[in-house]
């Protein structure tokens, strides 16, 4: 991911020096090879627990317990989603205190991150209790068609998660406030109303207790949003910029890119439920993978493997189609605000202060880049304004 012999870009000159050029790219380099090194030891964790006969002994202990089928489905996945928990504490803590702080971010204490975690846990805990029970109760209750039902179910589900998840879970980590500059308010309830979206709430958020990094987002089913600023992105910029951020977001909406990316992802839900179905019928994989005891349990965590080795092939597709949508928004909020200087303003701003490198490796964008490189969105800002002013 290291790139040598690099200079500052021209659409960086006088905001970055070599010193901050040189920074941008390490930390990207360590962040990599840390993602890297985090993915590797969760793939041998797995690989181990499946292959190396921990799968086994696990699956035969639960059914040797004698529970009932909700129970021990359950509890299968409750001990092993937790032990995944407690596995990625050590990254967290990596990452959190080490990383992040060598490079300025994390302003994190250890016992931020101790409740942190701890309500992470728990509410985990008790979302994926509500969807184990359901889940197998409904492949109880209907043997036959429990794929087609657990689809539906986890639809709704996930809707309400959305629509509860701002006032029920995130005021549990962070504390909102109503912003109290009127005069950007007004701005935004402007912008918003240009667009067909009611601001119903415009807050700002304490995320400067967790880390330095700068963003803004707004939650909502429907045309009524609710608009957050990070307390960062409210310090580091002028209204102006400010708008061009939300103006950004605001292009997401425009051009239906949630639904698109939810729709999809029910069309990709409803088939691989359907395939685990009939796959599950059948002793294959029991068979294949040497199981001793055979229950639904050890199945589902089998298919759950295989579908992430098979999905692998696919992330370049899903990469390609996120920076496509990035570049819809770009469009999108230019063609609200007008005024391509405060969004190109905004994105050195953010690029700035969040340490995005502005020369990344080809092939790793094209793998997991969700937005285009920096430079390149830049350009393409700029690009609106020479489309404006032809003839």
């Amino acid at each position: 991911m290291r790139k040598t012999g690099v200079s500052v870009p021209h659409e960086f000159e006088g905001k970055i020096d070599e010193f901050l050029l040189k920074k941008t790219i390490d930390y990207e380099a360590e962040k990599t090879r840390f993602s890297l090194i985090s993915a590797m030891f969760s793939s041998a964790v797995t690989v181990v627990f499946i292959f190396c006969g921990l799968l086994n002994f696990y699956n035969s202990w639960i059914a040797s317990l004698d529970l009932s089928f909700l129970v021990s489905g359950w509890l299968f996945f409750l001990l092993l989603s937790c032990s995944s928990e407690f596995l990625s504490v050590p990254f967290s803590l990596y990452n959190t205190f080490k990383i992040e702080n060598k490079y300025g971010f994390n302003t994190m204490t250890p016992r931020l991150w101790v409740s942190d975690f701890i309500k992470t846990l728990l509410i985990s805990t008790v979302m994926m209790s509500l969807v184990t029970f359901a889940g197998f109760w409904l492949i109880q209750w209907s043997p036959h068609y429990w794929w087609l039902l657990i689809w539906g179910f986890l639809f709704i589900f996930s809707i309400f998660v959305m629509y509860i998840s701002p006032y029920v879970i995130e005021p549990l980590f962070n504390k909102f406030t109503p912003i109290e500059d009127a005069s950007l308010k007004e701005k935004i309830v402007q912008l918003t109303a240009m667009a067909g979206i009611h601001a119903g709430r415009i807050l700002r958020v304490d995320a400067s207790k967790r880390s330095r990094h700068t963003n803004a987002y707004f939650t909502g089913i429907g045309k009524t949003k609710r608009i957050v600023l990070y307390d960062t992105l409210l310090e580091s910029m002028n209204h102006d910029e400010n708008l061009a951020v939300l103006a950004h977001e605001i292009g997401h909406w425009k051009k239906r890119h949630m639904l698109k990316i939810i729709v999809a992802f029910e069309i990709f839900s409803f088939i691989a439920l359907y395939f685990s179905f009939k796959v599950i019928q059948s002793d294959a994989l029991v068979t294949l993978f040497h199981i001793r005891t055979n229950t639904l349990f050890a199945k589902f965590l089998i298919l759950a493997f295989i579908a992430d080795i098979l999905s692998f092939p696919f992330t370049p597709c899903v990469s390609y189609l996120m920076r496509r949508h990035e570049r819809q928004a770009d469009r999108a909020s230019y063609e609200l605000t007008r005024n391509s200087e405060s969004m190109v303003s905004a994105l050195t701003k953010l690029s700035k202060d969040n340490l995005a490198n502005p020369y990344p490796h080809p092939l790793y964008v094209t793998l997991y880049y969700s937005h285009p490189p920096v430079i390149e969105r830049i350009r393409y800002i700029k690009g609106f304004s020479l489309e404006k002013n032809s003839p």
